[in-house]
């Protein structure tokens, strides 16, 4: 189910910040007095009782700009942005009045984007008179609405009409009666979320998948602009691969398109089941890959890593990292080197031994059939729920075996550990006092968990929680 994308754009400093920290409820985007604070793209989830939505946070809106590298690339991301976005929520300063840079923005939204705008007149400390709302009017966008971000007036409001124009646009609802028949539509089918840098091969690996060409693919980075839903039947089970455009690096500066391709892979995370996390086995381990795993424990998503290329051999590689003329590896060398590889990566993602690895080819399509297997099996292991006796057995010998180390006065002490939730599995500790414990204890009941009972391509989270005094 598509979640839409909202966007809110305006020149600078007109408090598009502001507003973006007061809708979604925290203090996310930094905000200040000076021009241009905002240098790149912030999104956030907002879960709402209707529709829940993304909204987006811009850099400035500007013309006849562009003094530098850094600015030419704020424009290009805000103006891709607006067009890639389902809703704009375009942002103008009441004190300030309409500014010539409004109009521009306005004509460009208008003659260009094309898209459903709400006008918002920020800073609204009163009501405005009829003539000083008439001059919003004339930028032809419509009924202006009033707010104040920093005083969080208004927002109600607005949000209320993003709600309706959503539904005008045609997303579901929450209480409408298609919403769940698209829901359990989507849980008859295992969601597959195909992520990584651009250019590892997750185009070419879903084409081997499918057996079929149906996904562009090239050697240039970031040819998946969108995420691309692939239905395939395996074995009398249904499953969605969903293709996303390549993660970058967060904080690293990247132009136009491809931050907003950041945007779209963690939508397509969001909805999966389990993500496909693929490396290029002929290139080292970067920072780009590990925030990629972040990604998807931080969305509590199964995971699987698949060591891509496996078809080049590691050295026969020059220089600069390329691939020469593959070879086929001699037999006996294969198993030392996947377990050398398995090696490297346990010294890259330390915290993500409970992922399997699968050593994966499109070219040759090698280990096709044991992504599935895989997948399966985390599903499984997602759903598993272990009843409150087995856990209070399993903590019991736990905390016989190595009782928690305290923090202050108090003594930690355990009183029962149970399992809520599924999927991921969610099990909550209820203890005396929470800040009385170490935060490594959580890290030894993951690792005796995960020894007892497996939880394989899942992440699990525990909580400590007091117990209540009666």
């Amino acid at each position: 189910m598509k979640t839409p994308i909202i966007t809110i754009v305006g020149r600078p400093n007109v408090g598009k910040s502001t507003l973006f920290n007061k809708i979604i409820g925290s203090r996310v985007a930094i905000t200040a007095e000076e021009a241009g604070t905002t240098r790149d793209r912030l999104f956030h989830k907002v879960t709402h009782p209707v529709i829940d939505f993304f909204l987006v946070d811009t850099g400035g809106l500007e013309f006849g700009k562009g003094e530098s590298v850094i600015e030419d690339d704020m424009q290009t991301q805000s103006r891709i942005a607006m067009e890639e976005g389902d809703l704009i929520l375009f942002v103008v300063d009441s004190k300030t009045g309409v500014h010539g840079q409004d109009i521009k923005a306005a004509e460009l939204l208008r003659s260009t984007i094309r898209k459903p705008v709400i006008l918002v007149v920020n800073k609204c400390d009163q009501i405005l008179d009829d003539a000083h709302l008439a001059e919003f009017y004339s930028l032809g966008l419509g009924q202006p609405y009033q707010v104040s971000a920093i005083h969080k007036t208004g927002i109600d409001m607005l949000v209320d009409y993003i709600m309706i124009s959503l539904r005008e646009r045609h997303f579901i609802t929450k209480n409408d009666k298609d919403y769940g028949k698209i829901t359990k539509w989507e849980s008859a089918h295992t969601q597959v979320a195909v992520a990584g840098k651009p250019n590892v091969g997750k185009s070419s690996l879903i084409n081997a998948i499918l057996n079929k060409e149906k996904l562009i693919v090239s050697a240039i980075p970031g040819t998946t602009r969108d995420s691309t839903d692939s239905f395939i039947r395996h074995k009398d089970k249904e499953y969605n691969f969903i293709d996303t455009a390549g993660l970058k690096r967060p904080g690293k500066t990247q132009r136009g398109i491809e931050r907003f391709s950041a945007l779209r892979s963690m939508a397509a995370i969001e909805r999966c089941d389990v993500a496909l996390m693929v490396l290029d086995s002929s290139q080292p381990v970067s920072h780009q890959d590990q925030a990629i795993a972040s990604y998807i424990i931080e969305a509590g998503k199964g995971l699987i890593i698949l060591a891509n290329k496996w078809d080049i051999p590691q050295d026969d590689l020059d220089r600069s990292g390329q691939a020469g003329k593959s070879e086929k590896r001699p037999e006996n060398s294969e198993e030392k080197l996947r377990n050398e590889y398995i090696v490297k990566l346990k010294r890259k993602f330390p915290f993500l031994s409970w992922a399997p690895v699968v050593f994966t080819s499109a070219v040759t399509k090698k280990n096709m059939h044991i992504i599935f297997e895989q997948i399966d099996l985390i599903t499984k292991e997602r759903k598993m729920r272990i009843t409150t006796a087995k856990l209070n057995t399993f903590m019991e010998q736990l905390v016989h075996e190595h009782r928690p180390t305290g923090k202050g006065r108090t003594h930690p002490r355990i009183y029962y550990i149970t399992q809520p939730e599924t999927e991921p599995p969610k099990f909550i500790v209820f203890v005396n006092k929470t800040s009385a414990f170490h935060f490594s204890y959580v890290r030894y009941i993951e690792n005796r968990l995960r020894e007892k009972f497996t939880f394989t391509g899942t992440p699990i989270k525990i909580e400590y929680r007091e117990k209540e005094r009666l």
